[in-house]
């Protein structure tokens, strides 16, 4: 009679060994290219499941006052997150310095001020990331300040001739084949609309910080936190999406030395990955004062247990190098985690957060991360006193929801980050920011 659940189990199994071999062999849009393929896209597909109550522990103890979350159950998610999906990082280097690289004072025909800055992990000057920054000229006294990842190097968001390329060593960390154009990402960087709303801008090449790729993580910076005979993180220590959050918790030690940048209002955001990385970085680091998450799907604001579009399986198949190696676990098990993503975005409580997605983005699976903001709702209303999402069920297209400390919209098209998204950040912006 277990017959069938015998051959279900070696099925389930040998998918999982040819997805490994698959993982080690083939490019990376072959590999999405099979998983997509594979996905359930289907709501009526979805599994059963029951999400964890975020205002209970796990020994059932129920939360009911600011002081039990902040001392028991805030540590206790956040020390699960860390343990069991993105991995435990390193405090801050004791070593850690800055430096102004370059500073322009007249760039973008005058209305903004350019400045580069490396952050230096080691006493000495050998390794490094460099932050780029926009500051409006137009300004009486400290800005707020949207700060982000991006893609393809700091040189790709503006046509901009006075950013500087990466050096041919940073370069050749990067293995890049050729150098990327520059501009070639500026339609998702509008910096002049910022500077005229007031706002200042500053971006990290993530690959500056860790490579987006499975090198054993013999490049980036874990190697500079190895214990003596390590080569490799623990189980339980820091993939790349940490890293690049913890960098961006390192970059905001500058912005507090930066006299016109407001510390107090700075926003972290993120799209795909990225989104993921400033989910992380908002619940590591509460400086952060704002949190914008666009399409960051599994991983980021979808929740894992609907097991709709990327799974937990797929993201760890595709890019095992993002979490630690104990999300591993929970291959095919997302009903076994001991958390789930509205619990990523309640520990960004009492804070405001922007939750987006695409319509055409089934795989980031835009309902799950909706409904992540809905379940996140309880803490921001019962423990803070806040307005959450309010909203039970997702709204039309183009009808953004940002009457909460939880702001939701879907845009109209396809899996980016669009001048739509950025007016309504800005706005939403608007309302905390310039009270």
């Amino acid at each position: 009679m277990n017959t069938p659940k015998k051959i279900t189990g070696i099925l389930c199994f040998l998918q999982c060994f040819v997805l490994t071999v698959l993982a080690e062999s083939l490019p990376k849009d072959t590999i999405f290219r099979y998983l997509a393929s594979k996905a359930n896209y289907e709501e009526e597909n979805i599994p059963n499941y029951d999400l964890p109550n975020p205002l209970i522990m796990k020994n059932g103890t129920t939360i009911n006052t600011l002081k039990q979350w902040n001392q028991k159950r805030r540590p206790e998610l956040l020390r699960l997150f860390e343990t069991e999906m993105f991995g435990k990082a390193p405090k801050h280097p004791k070593d850690m310095h800055f430096k102004i690289l370059t500073e322009d004072k007249n760039a973008l025909g005058g209305i903004a001020t350019r400045k580069e800055v490396s952050v230096y992990l080691t006493k000495s000057d050998k390794h490094y990331f460099t932050v780029l920054i926009y500051i409006p000229n137009k300004r009486s006294g400290a800005v707020p300040l949207f700060f982000g990842l991006n893609f393809k190097g700091n040189h790709t968001i503006s046509l901009d001739p006075g950013i500087s390329y990466p050096t041919p060593e940073k370069q050749k960390d990067f293995l890049w084949r050729r150098l990327p154009p520059r501009g070639i990402a500026a339609a998702r960087w509008p910096i002049e609309m910022l500077m005229e709303n007031g706002y200042a801008l500053a971006t990290i090449y993530r690959g500056d910080i860790d490579p987006d790729f499975d090198d054993a993580f013999k490049n980036g910076v874990h190697p500079l936190f190895y214990k003596k005979g390590q080569h490799h993180p623990a189980n339980d220590e820091w993939g790349t999406i940490a890293a690049w959050a913890w960098a961006m918790s390192c970059a905001m030690n500058y912005f507090e030395t930066d006299k016109d940048i407001n510390t107090s209002q700075v926003a972290v955001f993120g799209h795909s990955r990225h989104g993921k990385a400033a989910l992380w970085a908002g619940a590591t680091d509460q400086r952060f004062a704002m949190i914008i998450s666009n399409c960051s799907g599994c991983g980021g604001a979808a929740l894992s247990r609907r097991a709709i579009g990327e799974t937990i399986q797929a993201v760890n198949q595709q890019f095992p190098h993002w979490f630690c190696r104990n999300f591993r676990k929970y291959n095919g098990k997302e009903n076994t985690l001991p958390f789930d993503q509205h619990e990523l975005i309640a520990l960004l409580a009492p804070r405001p957060v922007y939750i987006a997605s695409a319509t055409e983005d089934q795989w980031a699976d835009p309902k799950g991360e909706f409904l992540s903001g809905v379940h996140a709702t309880p803490v921001y209303e019962f423990i803070f006193g806040e307005k959450g999402l309010d909203a039970k069920e997702m709204p039309p297209s183009d009808t953004p929801l940002q009457d909460g400390s939880i702001a939701y919209h879907i845009h109209s098209g396809r899996h980016d980050i669009t001048q739509y998204d950025w007016k309504q950040y800005v706005k939403f912006a608007d309302k905390w920011f310039k009270k």
